[in-house]
């Protein structure tokens, strides 16, 4: 029997041979797929994990976003009231003082200024501040993804302060050269109408777009800048050669991240992605400052028809000097802390959710630490 066996074996060795080859090159191969398919799914479960991390992190930090415009608020309500202060004239009116006209035209000039300046510095600061913390979330975001590596970090607590601190540019500087700008405007559009005249919604929304106009026609000071560039953008942040000016005293290495930052933050305005998320956001803010204003608007008896209805939006008017304290009444609409129309809009336009996901990615990725 053995012999049988061994001379079966001695006849067909090479078939043997090459047969006992191929099942052991099919059982290698075998046990690599395994492994590749393995280590794959490993990546692939490594990737998926990665990924919801990065979109929790982002979605938490859009949260954070929309907390920080609304609590910051308050804080620019009451710079917009120290400059354009409506009160104290409002106040000298009640005593009948002799000059009332005269005061009745700072009146108008100070509480159109001081509607459209709400309406502007409001929108800057939700896109500005959009911008901010979709950068600094998108390092923070690869500092604790390299927690325990040896890679320097991206954004320490430190640099993230100083970093966000430039927002009260908006709130101080910024806003005093936009209240002048506001103002010069409102008085070459609006300064020569009556009080006693009166004016339709039609009417105001067009002046109010003359007065647009004149204001993001300017030119920015500096005209090497890229054409992209929205003429808004200096009322956002510090000019780059500003901010360079402290470099006469010393820089730490943090001083020099925050610069790096800062820079990072002037592309990001100067792109044409963000003056068109600006120019949306505009649009929309005064167009909710009309909506609101139109509810003072209420037809009198003879503007309606015999079954109650309104002839035209557009045969509905009213005096000047009545338009003005609803107009100026509407920066405490526009700068509410509270949830508010104004405010809910621009948080929830997709126009500014897009350009936060593409911030936030561009700072989040790994090519951003070696740059």
């Amino acid at each position: 029997m053995l012999g049988t066996v061994w001379g079966l074996v001695r006849r067909h060795r090479r078939k043997l041979a090459v047969t006992g080859v191929l099942l052991g090159g099919v059982y290698l191969l075998g046990k690599y797929a395994q492994r590749k398919l393995r280590e794959l799914q490993e990546h692939e479960a490594a990737e998926y994990i990665s990924q919801a991390r990065r979109q929790f992190h982002f979605e938490s930090n859009q949260r954070t976003c929309n907390m920080t415009v609304l609590s910051m608020l308050p804080t620019l309500r009451e710079a917009i009231m120290q400059q354009l202060n409506s009160e104290s004239l409002t106040a000298l009116l009640k005593n009948r003082p002799a000059n009332k006209l005269e005061i009745w035209e700072d009146l108008k000039i100070i509480s159109f200024s001081r509607g459209l300046v709400a309406v502007y510095s409001t929108c800057m600061l939700v896109v500005l501040l959009r911008v901010q913390l979709n950068i600094i979330g998108g390092y923070i975001y690869l500092d604790n993804a390299a927690m325990g590596k040896n890679v320097a970090t991206q954004a320490p607590p430190e640099v993230q302060q100083q970093y966000l601190s430039s927002i009260q540019h908006l709130l101080g500087d910024g806003l005093s050269e936009l209240v002048t700008v506001v103002k010069q405007a409102v008085r070459e559009v609006i300064g020569g109408i009556s009080l006693k005249q009166s004016l339709t919604l039609v009417d105001l929304e067009h002046h109010i777009r003359t007065i647009r106009e004149q204001i993001e026609r300017r030119h920015s000071r500096n005209m090497e800048r890229p054409s992209t560039r929205s003429p808004l953008c200096r009322y956002l942040i510090p000019d780059e050669d500003d901010t360079l000016a402290s470099q006469a005293c010393g820089l730490t290495d943090k001083d020099k991240t925050t610069i790096k930052l800062l820079n990072e933050t002037r592309d990001m305005l100067e792109s044409c992605d963000f003056s068109t998320v600006l120019s949306s956001c505009l649009t929309r803010g005064f167009s909710r400052l009309l909506d609101n204003i139109a509810e003072f608007f209420r037809p009198t008896e003879h503007e309606l028809t015999p079954n109650g209805k309104i002839t035209s939006l557009s045969s509905v008017s009213l005096p000047l000097a009545k338009i003005i304290p609803i107009i100026n009444g509407q920066m405490h609409a526009t700068c509410s802390e509270t949830p508010s129309h104004f405010v809910q809009d621009l948080l929830m336009m997709d126009q500014v959710k897009d350009f936060a996901a593409n911030v936030y990615e561009a700072f989040s990725t790994s090519e951003q630490l070696e740059k």
